[in-house]
């Protein structure tokens, strides 16, 4: 319960901020509107070229984008992380933070939620939804049941890498680190991994899994590509990295011995 109100309490004052400043609230709406329409658009410009691509027609590559979407617009509101090293370590606010009761990482989360990343997920949603009745997919409640599985499963798997990325700040002063490099692999994880050479398909499946919040997991739901059984690891694959990056911050926050270290 005490974690619970902690996270009303954060939203509360996310809230009075947005409203003093109301303008750039609706501005990054709309400019990550504006990101999601123009990865669609893309999209739909490899398909005046090709019917398919590696087996995928337009409609489930779509699909695919409407999971995708999900899933990182709940990480992107809940545990975003982007400016951690310049903000935490470089400016030296990790040391207000360990003043706190509460867990460290939880708090910073808290002090970086997102909400308007949620509307991505939305629109995804309905992306989802349309090319689902498109491609005549059956759904009842196991398919709804399997869908808020590996969603749960692709959000940890983002957690996961990019907590365990993050904590690397606490053995360099860096301001991003390989953070902008990771944030442009993860796109790869909505298209076809047979598309990639062999090792962007090891990269993208084992070491950083992004192809089980995107090709894979939607994969399940579209017949005929064969990957049923390895999306039923998405759930898997997250409880992994969720667990490997939270030990990862947990030992690289006993290395932070202050600003000034």
């Amino acid at each position: 319960m005490y974690y619970f109100g902690l996270v009303g309490e954060y939203l509360k004052n996310y809230l009075k901020t947005r409203l003093a400043y109301r303008a750039d609230f609706w501005v990054e709406v709309l400019s990550d509107l504006f990101f999601q329409a123009t990865n669609l658009i893309f999209i739909f410009v490899i398909f005046m070229h090709t019917p398919t691509l590696a087996g995928w027609t337009r409609d489930e590559m779509i699909f695919v984008y409407g999971y995708f979407m999900i899933p990182y617009g709940v990480f992107s509101c809940f545990f975003n992380l982007w400016n951690f090293s310049e903000r935490y370590i470089v400016k030296g606010e990790m040391d207000r933070i360990l003043t706190r009761p509460a867990h460290n990482l939880f708090q910073i989360l808290l002090e970086n939620v997102d909400p308007p990343a949620l509307i991505g997920s939305f629109i995804g949603a309905v992306m989802m939804g349309v090319c689902w009745a498109r491609l005549g997919l059956g759904f009842g409640l196991i398919e709804l049941l399997m869908l808020l599985v590996m969603l749960a499963g692709s959000v940890m798997v983002y957690f996961g890498v990019y907590a365990a990325l993050t904590s690397l700040s606490f053995y360099t002063d860096a301001p991003t680190g390989i953070l902008p490099l990771v944030f442009n692999i993860q796109s790869y994880g909505r298209y076809p991994l047979t598309i990639y050479n062999r090792f962007l398909q090891v990269l993208l499946t084992w070491v950083l899994p992004f192809a089980f919040v995107g090709i894979v997991p939607a994969s399940y739901f579209v017949e005929g590509k064969g990957m049923q059984q390895m999306a039923l690891l998405t759930p898997l694959m997250g409880i992994a990295f969720f667990a490997l990056g939270l030990t990862l911050w947990n030992v690289g926050i006993k290395r932070y011995r202050g600003a000034g270290s």
